[in-house]
């Protein structure tokens, strides 16, 4: 009989079913690093949204099977550790492709019409003092006629691209940073940094994406440009990011992930109050239905497992 146990199940809210076949389920609403191996010691399945299974862990534990990650993103699993020892990683795939490029919108409406900024002069009285009836305090930018730049085109991107078409807006698909040669309806990666006046991240993080985005980038952007973050904070350089918004080096950023979650040490960008900065806590794929359709996704995969056909595998 497989032993499943769920080692962040507090991570997602929705309803989750269990497997159509014999087994044994724990769940646990979180785990530390240090619980990690307790737990998963007899079990054959691990299912992990952000809790980190590292090469030191996943080689004592000879009877796991598979890992199902509750979650598109696979850096927290060591994947090279798991081919090696044959153990089955599936992924979660295209849950949030409606509600992740919302809150892309949302992050991109907010600040190019300014809203922080104009709710600050409410706060503080400005439109009450005004002598006419509008406030014009700070720039109103259409997103019509203007150019986002994506870097990543997957399923997201894709859905990103869309609104952003339905908006008026054109759209510029990024090359591979540093590629040679640049494919068809795609634009070099630093033509798109110096064509856009937003630009939105879509790509995993891995050793070649890693700091994307840095003081060198941002020195190629438009000067009120806006930075759009929904994917992984480490992509960007935060340090850097500080210093081209207190400098305004670009126009703002929108972000919905930093480099450690949670941020429990600190970070400098929590501390930024400023209205061309919006910073949300990792939500933008928590769309109610979105996490019902990744829990439902999470168990299609271990029941595919368990039938010898194992889909969305990424090892």
């Amino acid at each position: 009989m497989e032993k499943i146990v769920f080692l962040d199940s507090d991570s997602i809210v929705a309803a989750i079913r269990r497997p159509a076949f014999p087994h044994r389920w724990e769940d646990y609403p979180a785990t530390a690093p240090d619980q990690v191996l307790p737990r998963l010691i007899d079990a054959s399945i691990a299912i992990t949204n952000k809790v980190a299974l590292h090469r030191e862990t996943l080689e004592q534990l000879p009877g796991l099977k598979m890992v199902a990650v509750a979650a598109t993103g696979t850096d927290n699993v060591d994947i090279a550790c798991c081919r090696a020892r044959n153990i089955v990683v599936s992924n979660i795939r295209n849950y949030s492709v409606h509600t992740v490029p919302e809150h892309v919108f949302m992050l991109m409406l907010a600040l190019r019409r300014n809203l922080l900024a104009f709710r600050d002069d409410l706060r503080n009285g400005a439109w009450q003092r005004a002598d006419q009836f509008c406030l014009f305090t700070h720039p109103v930018r259409d997103l019509h006629g203007s150019t986002l730049g994506l870097i990543g085109h997957g399923a997201i991107g894709q859905a990103v691209e869309r609104l952003a078409l339905a908006f008026g807006m054109k759209v510029l698909i990024a090359e591979h940073k540093g590629a040679a040669t640049v494919r068809p309806g795609y634009t070099a990666f630093d033509s798109t940094l110096r064509g856009s006046d937003v630009i939105s991240l879509h790509v995993p993080l891995n050793p070649q994406t890693r700091h994307l985005i840095s003081t060198t980038e941002f020195g190629l952007m438009k000067p009120n440009a806006l930075l759009i973050n929904t994917a992984r904070g480490g992509l960007v350089d935060e340090s850097a990011l500080l210093d081209a918004l207190r400098t305004g080096r670009i126009g703002g950023a929108g972000f919905d992930v930093l480099g450690k979650e949670p941020p429990q040490e600190g970070n400098p960008l929590l501390d930024l109050d400023s209205p061309n900065f919006i910073l949300t806590p990792h939500i933008a794929w928590s769309g109610r239905a979105a996490m019902q359709t990744l829990a439902d996704q999470l168990i299609d995969n271990i029941e595919a497992y368990l039938r010898g056909a194992p889909q969305n595998r990424v090892a």
